[in-house]
């Protein structure tokens, strides 16, 4: 039986050659072309890397280096096509009027743009959050009203009162102690508590309630 066996997969692939003989005996070599060049982008004339270039023709195709070059074997009058992820695919018809059996290009592609629908990604992580959220939401406190009270005075000046200082803060005060130096030099130092309009504008906050204790 493993004879039999065996003598049948050499029938099969006696006959697989034979036919692969055939076909190639159909193909005039001297007719064969080697088709090089560079594909480059439509917008700014840059090169394009790793673009898949195939022959629809033959069945066979090749990939670009980084520098956006290819070399492949090709025949008069093959239909070539070119794609890239986000450019439309383009295709190239060898001309069968060639006389040399070298032949340079220079294929360009165009950008496909595609507008997607908005998505909304949302952070529940299962039904039952959802649903819980969904009860419980402010349906008036949308994007635009966060975004207001996020950048109100109150929420920056909350903000800014607990950032570290960074050098151009410090930068700053030192700056300003050297400013009030200089202009009490020979003097004493200022005095807020001697200071009127300190005390005028103490006795306004007072009065406005603007005073409160923690």
């Amino acid at each position: 039986m493993k004879k039999h066996y065996n003598f049948l997969l050499l029938l099969i692939f006696i006959g697989f050659s034979c036919s692969v003989n055939a076909q190639r005996s159909d193909i005039d070599t001297s007719k064969i072309i080697q088709l090089s060049g560079v594909v480059v982008s439509e917008q700014d004339l840059t090169p394009m890397p790793y673009i898949t270039v195939y022959d629809k023709s033959i069945g066979r195709g090749v990939i670009a280096d980084f520098y956006g070059y290819f070399s492949m074997v090709s025949f008069p009058g093959d239909t070539l096509f070119f794609s890239y992820y986000g450019y439309k695919t383009s295709t190239y018809i060898v001309p069968d009027t060639l006389e040399e059996n070298r032949y340079s290009i220079i294929h360009m592609l165009q950008q496909d743009t595609i507008n997607l629908p908005e998505v909304t990604v949302y952070p529940w992580p299962s039904k039952e959050d959802f649903a819980k959220f969904f009860v419980e939401m402010k349906p008036y406190d949308d994007a635009i009203r966060r975004a207001q009270r996020e950048l109100s005075g109150e929420s920056l000046a909350f903000v800014a009162a607990r950032l570290d200082a960074d050098a151009s803060l410090a930068s700053g005060l030192i700056q300003n102690q050297a400013y009030t130096k200089l202009y009490t030099n020979g003097q004493l130092p200022v005095n807020n508590l001697l200071n009127p309009y300190s005390w005028a504008k103490l006795i306004k906050d007072w009065k406005e309630g603007k005073l409160k204790i923690e």
